[in-house]
């Protein structure tokens, strides 16, 4: 097996690519190794190596955010639990539910705006979602309210140090060109 590794624009989060499907559907964001254990074996077995603090799933990568050690010290061991539990046949998630958020806070919004909101999920899910994929996060739609977007970033773009620059002036310009209703774009945990 081989697994491909890609920088991510967040220092601190590398991406997996392991060659292999990795959720079906939907993503799965770990903030904590008790949540993962629980949800994920293999997202249990990740947080079991020292230094890491996230873990996130999508269609076909992994992305791991550590604290700590440098990426050369713990790159190897996430290769091999990545190949172990590929070569283990094990399921990614422990049960068949969805892997989508499950943080799910509901989206808010005034029922008057239903057709603006649909406009601006589908300009995310087909011009945003597929280019922060590409590093390594997700991005989903949370609420709009008084002109303002509220949107929930998840994998490598969690606290990634360029996460605020993509949200105002690449989101942000998106959405306003061909949403005139938008006022401005924010980002909600």
């Amino acid at each position: 097996m081989f697994i491909q590794t890609e920088s991510t624009p967040n220092p601190a989060t590398l991406k997996f690519l392991p060659g292999k499907e990795v959720l079906r559907e939907g993503t799965a964001d770990f903030r904590n190794a008790e949540a993962a254990a629980e949800a994920s074996p293999l997202a249990g077995r990740l947080f079991g190596i020292p230094g890491v603090t996230g873990v996130f799933f999508g269609y076909d990568f992994i992305t791991v955010t550590k604290d700590g050690p440098d990426w050369q010290h713990l790159k190897p061991a996430i290769l091999g639990a990545i190949m172990e539990h590929f070569m283990s046949g094990a399921p990614v998630m422990a049960s068949a539910a969805p892997a989508s958020d499950a943080s799910g806070t509901a989206e808010f919004y005034d029922k008057a705006d239903e057709e603006l909101v649909l406009t601006i999920k589908e300009l995310l899910d087909t011009r945003v979602r597929p280019a922060v994929a590409q590093d390594g996060g997700d991005i989903t739609f949370r609420g709009f309210e008084n002109g303002t977007v509220f949107l929930h970033m998840k994998g490598a773009c969690a606290g990634c140090p360029s996460s605020t620059a993509t949200l105002k002036h690449g989101i942000q310009n998106l959405l306003r060109h061909f949403v005139p209703e938008v006022q401005q774009v924010e980002q909600v945990a």
